[in-house]
């Protein structure tokens, strides 16, 4: 069954309890935080800080998502403010194996993101030891996420590794993702998608959750939300 997150960073920052409330009351259990640090991405976002004022203010499991150099440097930082999910990007560090190790001794759930550019043979070789893989669908760098209609077939080729191996983990795919993006990407084997202007730019949150969800048709569901919950 397909699942929806929220991206809390598509909501607004200067109102960011309202932001949490809007999301609580769309039903879903758990959110995605993307940290960005201006290196690895050009963008600047949040840090540990806005992350433990977010665990604080709300019981929603946090799926956070490190854009970052080396990333095996703050994974614990990350798991302390309170994520309950963490992926990062293989080509932002030297040694995959590091940040697997961190986080497996953490305790948190542990996916790999893999960039537009990046085929997914970068992850292929550590899939047994992951819940989940990150496929960013939409091109970063503009204020405006663009669906990247290529991404796609990275998701069918993802899909395709994890059934010839009988593998369990999820696939998430994250970026510029409406109502029509999310058909196509449930059709190629996406069980979680991370949506953000989609809902938050809407009046109506509530409904262009449903309307999403209706579009799926029966293969989706606001309620079973996240990695987290996915791979408990």
């Amino acid at each position: 069954m397909a699942s929806i997150v929220p991206s809390i960073l598509a909501g607004d920052f200067a109102r960011l309890g309202e932001s949490l409330d809007a999301v609580q009351a769309l039903g879903v259990p758990a959110i995605h935080i993307d940290i960005m640090d201006g290196h690895f991405r050009p963008q600047i976002s949040v840090g540990q800080p806005v992350v433990r004022s977010i665990r604080k203010a709300t019981d929603l499991k946090l799926g956070v998502h490190l854009m970052v150099e080396r990333p095996e440097r703050y994974i614990e930082d990350f798991v302390d403010a309170g994520a309950d999910s963490l992926a990062f990007h293989p080509e932002a560090t030297e040694d995959i194996d590091i940040g697997i190790g961190l986080a497996r001794n953490l305790g948190v759930k542990l996916g790999l993101a893999l960039s537009l550019g990046t085929p997914v043979d970068a992850c292929c070789e550590v899939l047994e030891d992951l819940d989940f893989v990150l496929i960013q669908t939409g091109a970063v760098g503009s204020a405006v996420e663009t669906f990247v209609p290529r991404a796609v077939n990275k998701v069918a080729a993802i899909s395709k590794e994890r059934e010839t191996r009988g593998l369990n983990f999820a696939i998430e795919a994250e970026g510029g993702i409406g109502p029509r993006e999310a058909g196509e990407l449930l059709q190629a084997g996406a069980d979680i998608l991370v949506v953000g202007s989609a809902i938050f730019d809407k009046e109506d949150r509530g409904e262009a959750m449903r309307a999403m969800v209706r579009k799926l048709g029966r293969g989706a569901s606001v309620f079973n939300s996240g990695p987290e919950s996915r791979v408990n």
